[in-house]
């Protein structure tokens, strides 16, 4: 490079300068020439940097961040391709079965109508066990538990068909137009919306008290059959005290992939983050990661340049 070999000359004539006396304008040449080359160099690093903080890399095929006050988007990656969401759908049904006032306090046994025979999933909640409607509702949100979520469509009024209808009427009243709901669990790949879509049911779901609370809680305990059941968060991030989540939700099936959606406090800001079809079992964690770093990236940039 062009400094590099100015500066190689530099070291080679030193000897010759040694000899004889500078001329002053050489020395004023000299030193400007030193500082252009450090202008140039350190241009070049911030140029760099600028470059970095503009990117950040997902391992999720659609992403959408946007800021929960202003509306900004902050990251947006196939923000509108329609995919399957798994078991962020069981946002939804909280919400149908808070909306109709359905008492919390109902005792409701899991039935063999409530075990998933399609895909084979398994489930610590045998035929026969009673909860309470709050319960199920705990674990649904907090651990995913899919026989929970289908022992709340099945005793909703009317049955899941009626559940299932309630939930697409509340997605079109949310102006979630790219979206479908077949069943209330996410097991169904026909559960399907886009990444916008998702951001308006975190936004919606995120008014409600219990869903905060429920979805963000790190275990729960339930009696079945006589004997204490510990449930655990999907989300690994609501153990973690770098984290401030005001509400969460994971999800899988084969055909979704990874999903990942939170409300979280993120430098210094309200953000909704969905993240969908990420291939890799950690991967939307990685993804939330990268994202939380580029984002303090981000402030602390802005604060530099603005001292």
């Amino acid at each position: 490079m062009i400094w590099l070999s100015f500066f190689s000359e530099a070291r080679l004539n030193c000897g010759k300068t040694m000899q004889r006396k500078l001329h002053p304008l050489e020395g004023i040449v000299a030193v400007f020439a030193l500082f252009f080359v450090l202008a140039i160099t350190i241009g070049f690093a911030q140029a760099q940097e600028a470059r970095a903080q503009k990117t950040v890399y997902l391992r999720s095929a659609a992403a959408l961040v946007q800021d929960a006050d202003t509306g900004e988007i902050v990251i947006n990656k196939n923000a509108d391709s329609v995919t399957p969401i798994a078991s962020i759908t069981k946002l939804m049904s909280a919400m149908v079965i808070i909306d109709r006032g359905l008492a919390l306090d109902a005792r409701i046994v899991v039935s063999r109508e409530d075990v998933d025979w399609k895909k084979g999933t398994r489930s610590r909640l045998q035929p026969g066990a009673i909860l309470t409607r709050d319960e199920l509702l705990v674990l649904a949100l907090m651990s995913s538990e899919n026989r929970a979520a289908a022992a709340l469509g099945r005793t909703y009024p009317g049955g899941t068909e009626a559940f299932v209808a309630a939930m697409n009427v509340k997605a079109a009243a949310l102006g979630m137009t790219d979206s479908h709901f077949a069943d209330p669990t996410g097991l169904s790949a026909r559960n399907v919306a886009s990444a916008r879509d998702l951001v308006k049911l975190v936004r919606a779901a995120h008014e409600y008290p219990l869903i905060r609370e429920y979805s963000t809680r790190e275990r729960h305990t339930v009696q079945v059959h006589g004997r204490p059941l510990q449930f655990r968060n999907t989300n690994g991030l609501v153990r973690s005290t770098q984290w401030e989540i005001g509400l969460s939700k994971t999800g899988y099936i084969s055909e979704a992939g990874r999903c990942l959606v939170m409300q979280v406090r993120l430098a210094s800001k309200e953000l909704i983050v969905v993240l969908l079809d990420s291939w890799g079992k950690q991967s939307r964690i990685g993804d939330a990661n990268r994202i939380k770093r580029w984002l303090e990236l981000q402030t602390a940039s802005a604060s530099r340049s603005s001292s």
